[in-house]
């Protein structure tokens, strides 16, 4: 599954492809939202919470979740769809661009003012405004009796971690992944913030190892 970052960049991919544009057409591919039309407004910000993706246009999100096989891809307007298209699930176009969403694991639409109930139980975003490190490890502790890797991966201590990052953060701090996290309190959770922070950025050092 893609982890935060991924998705980060995928939102700011859409952003810069619809962003303040106009929508000349919306095809969204999943029965319960077939019918949902919203040609004619305008996309006002694409943005990442975690592993969710939010594409508002006008007073409605357009919210999705890539799962394991999920992407978005942006194309030239008037391109010819795609052979694959059995596998695509949203079709946004405007005068320049078309966003395609293949394989979505979850897509639906949503209230603008209804975002909350998808997301508001995720921990801090490690790429959001709401990060927040002294959170993330009070969440984290709270979890003493679980294994450290199973905690990191609870989206409700910190948004956007997913297996990658978790063994990575695990190697960083010298813990097996099967380590308590009430055990690892001298070396792991205190320290997370940096090694978050390496791995995000991809400064990974070599003195730091199992």
């Amino acid at each position: 599954m893609p982890e935060g970052d991924t998705v980060f960049r995928t939102a700011k991919l859409l952003d810069d492809a619809l962003g303040g544009r106009i929508l000349t057409g919306c095809d969204i591919r999943v029965p319960r939202f077939a019918t949902v039309d919203l040609s004619g407004q305008r996309v006002e910000g694409v943005i990442a919470r975690g592993k969710h993706l939010f594409i508002r246009v006008g007073g409605a999100s357009i919210h999705s979740h890539l799962k394991m096989d999920g992407r978005w891809r942006i194309m030239s307007a008037g391109r010819p769809e795609p052979t694959w298209n059995h596998r695509i699930r949203a079709v946004l176009t405007t005068d320049d661009s078309v966003a395609v969403g293949i394989s979505l694991g979850i897509l639906d639409v949503v209230d603008r003012g209804r975002e909350g109930n998808v997301v508001g139980h995720l921990g801090p975003d490690l790429l959001g405004t709401d990060w927040d490190p002294d959170v993330a490890v009070e969440r984290l502790i709270a979890r003493s009796d679980e294994a450290l890797s199973a905690a990191l991966l609870d989206q409700r201590v910190m948004a956007g971690i997913g297996n990658v990052y978790s063994n990575e953060l695990c190697f960083l701090a010298g813990l097996l992944p099967t380590t308590a996290v009430g055990a690892s309190r001298t070396r792991g959770p205190g320290r997370a913030r940096p090694h978050v922070d390496a791995c995000e950025q991809g400064q990974l050092s070599q003195d730091n190892h199992w």
